[in-house]
């Protein structure tokens, strides 16, 4: 039975075609039981993306176990995402880890999960994907409090309002504060 907060070994975002777009492999040296010895190099990796890509190419599905390993994924417009895991873990944890990833990464690219909006955005899809997953534990399911902690401010919700009153209020500030400097003298 496995114990380990270490569900997730793996996302991977590959496009309709087979070619990686974006791949993270978790390896924690903290895991009971040991670093993982599978999917080291990038050959490997290639290999497995491409055999995966195969079994997974067609709509359809959600979740399949591919060469001992579980594998929950979803399809995008021209995108496929992928969360890779031992074989004993919890789909249902899986499945809501990346339905919430997913959803969050929607509302920040404004509902074009697609590749160029992934590429021109890659520096929110990987906050999005560190703030759901930190180093293979899932951390977070809740899709709106993931895209709220990752979205840039907008620039006009950052402006400083001056109008009268806070320059009076300035003012008077300044003026008490004078007053006693001048007052200790």
């Amino acid at each position: 039975m496995n114990l380990s907060l270490y569900s997730v070994q793996a996302f991977i975002v590959l496009d309709t075609e087979g070619n990686r777009v974006l791949a993270k492999y978790y390896r924690p040296k903290s895991h009971p039981q040991g670093e993982s010895k599978n999917l080291l190099t990038l050959k490997e990796q290639k290999a497995f993306e491409k055999g995966l890509w195969q079994k997974t190419k067609k709509a359809g599905g959600d979740i399949i176990l591919y060469d001992s390993h579980l594998i929950v994924y979803k399809h995008s417009l021209d995108l496929i995402l992928y969360f890779i895991a031992g074989p004993t873990e919890n789909e249902l944890m899986l499945y809501s880890a990346l339905s919430s990833l997913t959803d969050a990464l929607s509302i920040l690219l404004r509902n074009a999960l697609e590749k160029r909006a992934v590429l021109e955005n890659l520096d929110l899809v990987l906050l999005c994907l560190d703030e759901t997953i930190d180093d293979g534990i899932i951390v977070d399911t809740d899709s709106a409090a993931i895209a709220s902690r990752v979205s840039r401010p907008r620039a006009d919700t950052t402006e400083i309002v001056i109008n009268e009153q806070t320059l009076m209020s300035a003012y008077l500030t300044v003026k008490e504060k004078m007053q006693q400097r001048i007052g200790q003298l």
